[in-house]
């Protein structure tokens, strides 16, 4: 299994990306906060899952469901989904990955 990544500055353009390569009427996406890495393990082909993009911000974050608005670039922790015109994302920690353990050793080793 091969790695690409691309790192993003803030977790709003973690989110309008996201956003952005949802399938159509895809209301709730998962993303991991797993190490320090908020990041999502995307394949770039429909066809093959030989190679994952990681796509991640460096950060802080808690679980939960969060809203995001794409017109304003803002997010929030809410209850519950409630809006079709917001986009929603599950932010899960897991214990344990073993395939983001792969990704982000080799993001790690990319980066001496």
């Amino acid at each position: 299994m091969k790695f690409e990544f691309e790192e993003f500055s803030s977790i709003e353009d973690l989110f309008l990306y996201m956003a952005s390569i949802a399938p159509y009427m895809k209301q709730v996406l998962p993303i991991t906060y797993y190490k320090g890495y908020l990041l999502s393990l995307v394949p770039i082909s429909q066809l093959s899952t030989e190679i994952l993009m990681m796509v991640y911000v460096k950060t802080e974050m808690s679980t939960g469901l969060i809203e995001f608005d794409i017109s304003t670039r803002k997010y929030k922790t809410v209850q519950s989904i409630e809006r079709a015109d917001k986009n929603y994302f599950i932010i899960i920690k897991p214990k344990s990955t073993t395939l983001a353990d792969k990704a982000i050793a080799n993001l790690l080793n990319n980066q001496k």
